[in-house]
C-alpha cells in the first residue's frame, strides 16, 4: 500500500508563512509519505497556473513523491454566474492543470446546494439532473487525457451516500467515480460504516480522515467544532484519535478490492507535521493487521 498527503493537510503552514506550497512536497517527503494530493493550487501572482503546475511536477520528480491527485471546487448550480455550460468550460480547464501535474484523478465539487433566499421548493432531486450533467461532461472530457474524475461527499448538499451514489450511478461512466472521504459522513449525520459499505465498489480514491464528536443534544463546545447538518459538533482530529471507525473503514475498502493510495487529509487544531507523522504511523499499522 502506498500512503500519501493531502496538502490542505499542511496547509496551515503555508498560511503561517512557515512554508511554501511548493515546499509542501519535500515535508511530504520528509515525513514519509509516498505521494502528495494538490487541494488547489494556489499561482503566485503573475504566474500561469498550468505553468506553476509544471512546476510543482517537476519538483514532485526531484524529491521523487508523487503527484497522485488535484482536488477543485465547482457548483453546477451557481458557478460561472450560473451558467452551466461555462461551469464545465472552466473545470475542463482544470483538467488541463491536472494534465500538467501529471495526477491521475482529479476531484471537483457538485454544488453547496440552492440558496435559502430565493425560496423555492428546490432540493437534491431538481438539482440531480444538472449535476449529471455536468459531471458527466467533464468525466467525458477527461478521459481523453487519461485524467478519472470524481465526487467526494462533501459539502453537506451532496454528502450523503444515497446522494453520491445517486450521482455516480446517474453518470453511469466508467471513468467516473467516488473520493470517499471516511470521515466527512459524519457532517451529514451518517454513519461512515453504513455509508462506505454503500459506496465501497464506487471507491476512485480514499481520504483517511478523523473527527471528535460531541453529540447536539450536549451542552455545545466554546471554541474549535463546527456543526454537522444535524447539529452535532465535530473537530478534526490526528488520525485514530478520534471517533470515525477507522481500522473497521478501511477493512471494508480493502474488501471492495481497492488498491489505489490511501491519502491521509488532517484538518485538527494540532501541530500539522507532529499530526500527518502520527496519522501516518496508524495508517501503516492499520495496513499491516489488515495485511493490505
Amino acid at each position: 500500500m502506498k500512503f500519501a498527503v493531502s496538502s490542505y493537510s499542511l496547509s496551515s503552514l503555508v498560511n503561517k508563512g512557515e512554508k511554501t506550497e511548493k515546499e509542501l512536497i519535500s515535508l511530504a517527503k520528509e515525513l514519509g509519505f509516498d505521494g502528495i494530493e494538490f487541494a488547489e493550487i494556489h499561482t503566485p501572482d503573475g504566474k500561469d497556473k498550468r505553468e506553476y503546475a509544471k512546476e510543482l511536477r517537476a519538483e514532485c520528480e526531484k524529491q521523487g513523491v508523487e503527484a497522485v491527485q488535484y482536488s477543485v471546487g465547482a457548483d453546477f448550480i451557481y458557478g460561472s454566474d450560473g451558467d452551466l455550460d461555462k461551469e464545465i468550460e472552466r473545470l475542463k480547464e482544470e483538467v488541463m492543470v491536472a494534465v500538467e501535474l501529471g495526477v491521475k484523478g482529479m476531484r471537483h465539487d457538485a454544488t453547496g446546494g440552492y440558496k435559502n433566499e430565493e425560496k423555492k421548493y428546490n432540493g437534491f432531486s431538481q438539482a440531480l439532473p444538472r449535476i449529471i450533467k455536468g459531471y458527466r461532461a467533464v468525466t467525458e472530457y477527461a478521459e481523453k487525457y487519461g485524467i478519472r474524475t470524481m465526487i467526494e461527499n462533501h459539502g453537506y448538499f451532496c454528502q450523503d451516500s444515497d446522494r453520491v451514489e445517486s450521482i455516480i450511478t446517474g453518470v453511469n461512466h466508467p471513468n467516473f467515480g467516488a473520493l470517499i472521504d471516511m470521515g466527512n459522513f459524519l457532517c451529514a449525520d451518517e454513519d461512515p460504516v453504513k455509508a462506505v459499505s454503500r459506496l465501497a465498489p464506487f471507491t476512485s480514491y480514499l481520504h483517511a480522515k478523523d473527527f471528535h464528536i460531541k453529540s447536539g443534544n450536549a451542552f455545545p463546545p466554546c471554541d474549535g467544532f463546527f456543526k454537522s447538518r444535524g447539529g452535532n459538533f465535530l473537530r478534526g482530529a490526528v488520525l485514530g484519535h478520534g471517533d470515525v471507525p477507522v481500522f473497521q473503514v478501511m477493512n471494508i475498502i480493502k474488501d471492495s478490492g481497492y488498491d489505489g493510495y490511501v491519502t491521509l487529509e488532517f484538518e485538527g487544531h494540532e501541530d500539522a507535521v507532529t499530526a500527518c507523522r502520527w496519522g501516518l504511523n496508524t495508517l501503516r499499522a492499520i495496513c499491516k493487521a489488515l495485511d493490505w
